[in-house]
């Protein structure tokens, strides 16, 4: 275990991935670490969403949803 009770992750990605995680922590003002968080939590409610026998996916405000997200 890191200082500060935290774990120190390390694992490869490509070249291609990282850009799109720094492209994404650019655009939310972020570190590439936010990024990984707030995927995480995305995740997980995606997951608990599916367990529950729920759907997760994209709606306008208001409206029934427009994109289902399948596959997670």
């Amino acid at each position: 275990m890191a200082d500060n009770g935290k774990i120190r992750l390390s694992f490869d990605i490509t070249p291609e991935l990282n850009e799109q995680i720094e492209d994404i922590a650019s655009a939310v003002g972020g570190s590439k670490t936010e990024v990984f968080r707030k995927a995480i939590a995305l995740l997980r409610v995606a997951v608990d969403a599916k367990q529950s026998g729920r759907k997760f996916g994209i709606a306008e405000k208001d409206q029934p949803l427009a994109t289902e997200i399948v596959g997670l």
